[in-house]
C-alpha cells in the first residue's frame, strides 16, 4: 500500500472505514490511552478539533495498550471513558498494535513515512502525533511530550 487512502480502521462501534473517507482532510493521527500521564492530552485533542474541524481537520484517535497496559479496557469501556471524561468528539477507532509483529497497517506506514530519533521506526510511548498532509503525501511525527495545542500552527499551515 502506497497511500493513506488505500488502509482501513475498525471504529470502536466496530464499523470498517475507508481512510479514503478522510482524502482532502488534513489529519492528526494520535495513539492514545485512557490511563497515561498524558491523557489529558485528550483536551488539546478536542480542542483542536472543534476549532479547525470546520477549516478541514480530522483528529483520529487509537487506542494502543502497549505501553505498560495503559488502555486495558474494551471498546465499550473506551467509548464511554472518551465520552465521559473528554466529551470527545472526534473519531476513534478500535485498539491497535503500533509496534511489533501485529502493527497495524495504518501505524507501519506512518513510521515509514516519518520515522523518529535517528530514524527509529517504533512508537515511543502512547500520544505519538501523526500529522498528514491533506494529499496524504507529507507526514510530521511529533513526540508524546509535545501537547496538541503546541500543534496548532503546523495544522494552520497545512490548512492554508
Amino acid at each position: 500500500m502506497t497511500s493513506l487512502y488505500d488502509f482501513t480502521a475498525t471504529g470502536l462501534d466496530g464499523t470498517r472505514h475507508a481512510l479514503s473517507e478522510y482524502r482532502g482532510k488534513v489529519l492528526l493521527i494520535v495513539n492514545t490511552a485512557s490511563k497515561c500521564g498524558f491523557t489529558p492530552q485528550y483536551e488539546g485533542l478536542k480542542k483542536l478539533h472543534e476549532d479547525l474541524s470546520g477549516a478541514g481537520l480530522a483528529v483520529l484517535g487509537f487506542p494502543c495498550n502497549q505501553f505498560k497496559g495503559q488502555e486495558p479496557g474494551d471498546a465499550a469501556e473506551i467509548a464511554s471513558f472518551c465520552s465521559l471524561t473528554y466529551d470527545v468528539k472526534f473519531p476513534m477507532f478500535a485498539k491497535v498494535d503500533v509496534n511489533g509483529p501485529a502493527t497495524h497497517p495504518l501505524f507501519a506506514w506512518l513510521k515509514a513515512k516519518a520515522p523518529g530519533l535517528l530514524g527509529s521506526q517504533g512508537v515511543k510511548w502512547n500520544f505519538t502525533k501523526f500529522l498528514v498532509s491533506r494529499d496524504g503525501s507529507r507526514v510530521t511525527r511529533f513526540a508524546p511530550l509535545v501537547k496538541p495545542e503546541a500543534l496548532r500552527g503546523e495544522v494552520e499551515k497545512l490548512l492554508a
